[in-house]
């Protein structure tokens, strides 16, 4: 990942025609408070791979703090925030995603999770102190939700999943993008009125955390090239199914294809938890899930072998292709 030296985002000159996507009202809502969620949970897990959850215990103080350091951050001037990068593989990175050509309208941190912390020293401690508060949450919030997921797949033990973000060696990750108002000319456009502010991707890890100010411009893929917009919600969290996942169910939770647009002109900040597993974790599909004769669709491979493939990647591509068992001819 290499930072541009041209002008910062907010330095570029004016972009006409962004307008606003109609927002989808279909997102499934979970509420862990209530008795029938984990069925609700396994059900979305297998028709769009991303639901809502409310009622999740967060303070909504945890969640401000963090997003006014945040959003501090990134109102500074690019030479400041530079200070940060450039992401080797963490720290600050703008418009340019990876090392493979991928672009968007988007400038980020990325941080490594050691256990539930951030060491990082190229931030301010009331930064770091938001960020170890928010984390350790919605770290939480994750493993009661994978934990949910096995008791609504009927298996034992419950901490099948959980029990890999909470291991001492998880590969977690946390990231926070910010999309600045639709106010210069797009690196890549769909359409006169749309910016590509991150590309279409599914995520390798797990399960993905995310959260977001009010501000539109998410997208996740129904298939057959439908986006369906995902309306913004500030009090409440969104869960990825992450493609790890995808293989640990063989196949029957999705991990969803998403995107970001930058089609507003209000900034957009968005925290992701990514809950990865340790590097030397062996995924395959789980053998209570393997129903009769049912075959394993996937080759098994550790986490270090497919995030190493897909760093290597494009974001677009279909990164469990290589990874997929062909069927005998």
């Amino acid at each position: 990942m290499v930072v541009l030296s041209n002008p910062g985002i907010e330095q570029l000159s004016s972009l006409r025609n962004c307008k606003p996507t109609t927002l989808f009202s279909g997102i499934p809502i979970i509420d862990p408070s209530k008795s029938d969620s984990k069925h609700l949970l396994v059900k979305a897990c297998e028709d769009f791979g991303f639901f809502k959850v409310v009622n999740h215990g967060i303070p909504m103080e945890s969640i401000s703090r963090l997003e006014s350091e945040a959003l501090s951050f990134f109102s500074l001037p690019l030479s400041e925030k530079q200070k940060a990068g450039p992401p080797n593989p963490f720290g600050y990175g703008n418009k340019i995603i990876g090392p493979n050509g991928d672009v968007g309208w988007v400038e980020y941190l990325l941080f490594t999770i050691n256990q539930e912390s951030i060491s990082q020293r190229f931030i301010s401690e009331d930064f770091r102190s938001a960020l170890n508060d928010y984390i350790s949450g919605v770290k939480k919030m994750a493993c009661e939700i994978l934990e949910m997921m096995a008791d609504g797949l009927r298996i034992q033990p419950r901490n099948v999943f959980s029990k890999l973000l909470m291991d001492e060696q998880s590969d977690s990750v946390f990231r926070l993008n910010h999309y600045p108002p639709c106010t210069g000319p797009g690196i890549h456009t769909l359409n006169s009125n749309n910016m590509i502010g991150f590309g279409e991707h599914t995520d390798p890890q797990i399960i993905s955390v995310l959260r977001s100010n009010n501000t539109s411009g998410l997208q996740i893929s129904l298939g057959d090239s439908k986006w369906i917009s995902v309306p913004p919600d500030q009090n409440s969290f969104f869960i990825n199914v992450g493609d790890s996942l995808q293989v640990m169910t063989n196949g029957r939770f999705k991990s969803v294809r998403h995107r970001v647009l930058a089609n507003s002109m209000k900034s957009r900040v968005s925290m992701i938890y990514f809950g990865g597993p340790p590097l030397r974790e062996k995924i395959a599909p789980l053998a209570p899930l393997m129903k009769g004769e049912e075959e394993s669709l996937y080759k098994e491979f550790t986490w270090f072998e497919y995030k190493t493939s897909a760093y290597n990647s494009r974001l677009a591509d279909n990164r469990l292709l290589l990874f997929q068992k062909i069927a005998a001819s």
